[in-house]
C-alpha cells in the first residue's frame, strides 16, 4: 500500500474503498523509491510528504500498528536482543527479523482479542515470544523482500546503513504525532482547540460501543461540562501517549484500589505520572471523568475505562465495520441517518 493508504485506514473511520488491485511497474517502484528522504530529515510529516509515493509492505503495516499502540520499552527490549556488539543498533537483516516477530505477535494478539475471557494470557504470549524467536533464528534464512520506502528510509539505496535506537525512536514520536494530528485537526478545523464533546468523540471513535450508547457519552459531556475550555492538541497528544502505557497504568491502578474499585481524579492523575513520568491537564482529566462517570459520583470505573480504552488503541480491529445486515442493518441505518441528519 500507498502512504497515503495507511494514513487512512488508520484515521478515517470509513476508508474510501478500492476498487481492484493496482499493479506497480517496477520502473514506478524504483521512482517511488527514489522519493525517500535521508533519517536525518524525518519529520511529524514524513507519510504525508510522500503519499501516493511511497510504499510499504503488509509487515510494515502490522509493524507501524505495533509502533502506534505500544510503549518504547518493549522496542528497546527487542533491540537489545538484536544487537550483538552493545552499540544500539541494527542493520537490515536484523530489522526484517524483528518486524516479522512484531508481524506475528500482532495477528496472534487479533486472534486472541477474539476471546476476552481467556486466561493466562500473558504467559501464553511469552512463551509464544520464545518460541517464534527460536524458530525464525533456527531457519537461518535470507530475508527476500520487496524494497520499500521505509527500508529505504532506514537503511539507504544500498541497504547497508544501520539503524540506532534513538533514531528509530525519534521515527516512533513522529510517526505517533502526524496521526494523531490528523486525527485532531479533523475536528479542530483550523482553530488551535477542540470542544469536550469533540474530544469524547475521538476518545470513542473505533470502539465497539453501541451508537445510541455513544450518543448518551456526548450528551453527558455537554451538560455536565458547562463553561468548556477545549482542549489543545498538547493535551491532546499526552493524553494518547499515556494510553500507549495502558497495560502499566493497570498495574498501577491495582496497587491503589482493590477489586478494581471506583478511583479519584487525584488517583487517576498520580497513577498516570507514575506510569509515564508526565502530568495529565486537570481540566483534560475531568473531561475523561465526565465522560465515564454515568452515575455522577465523581469516581471512574476503572474496569470499564480501561476495557474500552484497549478497544480504542487497537481501533475495535475495525468491528465498527462489519455492518449488519436484512433487517437489523435496515434499522441500523435508518438510525444513523436519522441521528446526523438532526
Amino acid at each position: 500500500m500507498t502512504m497515503q493508504d495507511f494514513l487512512e485506514s488508520i484515521t478515517e473511520e470509513n476508508p474510501r474503498p478500492r476498487i481492484g488491485r493496482f499493479k506497480l511497474r517496477r520502473e514506478e517502484v524504483s521512482n517511488m523509491l527514489t522519493n525517500t528522504p535521508p533519517k536525518t530529515k524525518g519529520s511529524k510529516n514524513f507519510f504525508r510528504s510522500l503519499l501516493g509515493r511511497g510504499i510499504i509492505s503488509y509487515t510494515e503495516y502490522l509493524f507501524l500498528l505495533c509502533i502506534l499502540t505500544k510503549p518504547k520499552a518493549g522496542f528497546e527490549v527487542a533491540f537489545k536482543m538484536f544487537d550483538r556488539d552493545g552499540n544500539q543498533r541494527v542493520d537490515k537483516k536484523e530489522f526484517l527479523l524483528m518486524e516479522e516477530i512484531f508481524r506475528m505477535k500482532s495477528e496472534r494478539s487479533a486472534d486472541e482479542s477474539c476471546d476476552l475471557s481467556k486466561k493466562n494470557t500473558k504467559s501464553k504470549s511469552c512463551t509464544t515470544s520464545s518460541l517464534m524467536i527460536q524458530n525464525l533464528k533456527s531457519k537461518k534464512q535470507d530475508f527476500v523482500v520487496q524494497e520499500t520506502t521505509l527500508l529505504r528510509y532506514f537503511f539507504g539505496s544500498k541497504g547497508r546503513e544501520t539503524l540506532d535506537f534513538n533514531t528509530f525512536c525519534q521515527f516512533m514520536d513522529n510517526l505517533q504525532t502526524e496521526v494523531l494530528e490528523l486525527e485532531f485537526m479533523e475536528f479542530a478545523k483550523g482553530m488551535p482547540t477542540i470542544s469536550e464533546a469533540d474530544f469524547a468523540q475521538v476518545l470513542l471513535r473505533y470502539t465497539q460501543i453501541d451508537e445510541d450508547e455513544k450518543l448518551s457519552y456526548f450528551t453527558r459531556v455537554r451538560e455536565k461540562i458547562l463553561h468548556q475550555k477545549g482542549i489543545s492538541f498538547d493535551e491532546f497528544r499526552n493524553f494518547f501517549q499515556f494510553l500507549n502505557n495502558l497495560d502499566d497504568f493497570e498495574i498501577v491502578m491495582k496497587m491503589y484500589t482493590f477489586a478494581d474499585q471506583s478511583i479519584s481524579q487525584a488517583e487517576f492523575e498520580r497513577a498516570v505520572q507514575v506510569t509515564t513520568g508526565h502530568q495529565l491537564a486537570p481540566h483534560l482529566v475531568d473531561t475523561v471523568f465526565q465522560i465515564f462517570d454515568k452515575d455522577g459520583d465523581g469516581k471512574l470505573s476503572q474496569k470499564e475505562f480501561i476495557g474500552v480504552m484497549k478497544n480504542r488503541i487497537h481501533r475495535g480491529f475495525r468491528e465498527h465495520l462489519k455492518s449488519p445486515v436484512g433487517w437489523s442493518g435496515f434499522k441500523a441505518c435508518v438510525k444513523h441517518e436519522i441521528k446526523y441528519s438532526l
